[in-house]
């Protein structure tokens, strides 16, 4: 895997009240003069805290025996298809999703397809979260010493450029939460509407085109 060049560092988050949902709707203008090729999205496979619900961001969980399963399950859906590009998040989980599907060899490591840095909130489930910020969520609440979600909009939005100029067909190798706000993004829909597009570890999903409408041509496959 060849490395691409680190994006600046996020910001530190702040401890304020949770806020309204945020609308990022800036960064990727809708592209009608295009070639109609194909994005694979790939989550990595399940590790052991993606099986119990903590949220891992940067933390560099290996695989499980089960995760890696699953990965070389989507290698044989994928069947060795030729890709024009193929880019990869540099943590251990992805890269090893990347391998057992087949494409180590042509992927270059890309920074902006880390997971979202959830700073004070790292290894912590949803639930527990909760018990001292009600109602908290990723998608509309503050992520104290993380990133905010027009931190990683931005990055989606820089995964997508690089997708919608690629030659041919482009595979990404990712994280659950950056991953959906791609397809967002690349539906030219704000960041926080990846909120309803739940992902499944080591799940194949395509975006594509519907005439000039960028749209989800298929979501968790298994």
């Amino acid at each position: 895997m060849t490395d691409a060049p680190s994006p600046p560092s996020p910001s530190a988050g702040s401890g304020a009240d949770p806020a309204p949902e945020r609308h990022v709707t800036r960064g990727v203008q809708p592209i009608h003069e295009t070639g109609r090729h194909e994005v694979f999205v790939i989550r990595h496979g399940a590790t052991e805290w993606s099986r119990n619900g903590r949220h891992t961001g940067r933390t560099d969980l290996p695989l499980l025996p089960d995760g890696e399963a699953e990965a070389a399950s989507t290698g044989r859906l994928l069947h060795g298809r030729p890709f024009a590009l193929v880019l990869c998040s540099p943590l251990s989980r992805a890269r090893r999703t990347c391998e057992l599907a087949g494409y180590a060899d042509q992927a270059e490591l890309c920074p902006d397809l880390l997971e979202w840095d959830y700073g004070d909130y790292e290894g912590i489930t949803t639930k527990v979260i909760r018990e001292t910020v009600p109602g908290w969520t990723v998608w509309n609440s503050p992520i104290l010493n993380g990133e905010s979600i027009e931190q990683v909009s931005a990055r989606a939005d820089r995964v997508v450029a690089r997708a919608r100029e690629a030659d041919g067909d482009v595979a990404l190798f990712g994280h659950g939460h950056i991953l959906r706000v791609v397809a967002a993004r690349w539906c030219e829909l704000d960041a926080v509407d990846g909120k309803r597009f739940p992902l499944e570890t080591a799940s194949l999903c395509v975006l594509g085109w519907e005439h000039e409408y960028p749209t989800l041509r298929m979501w968790n496959q298994r």
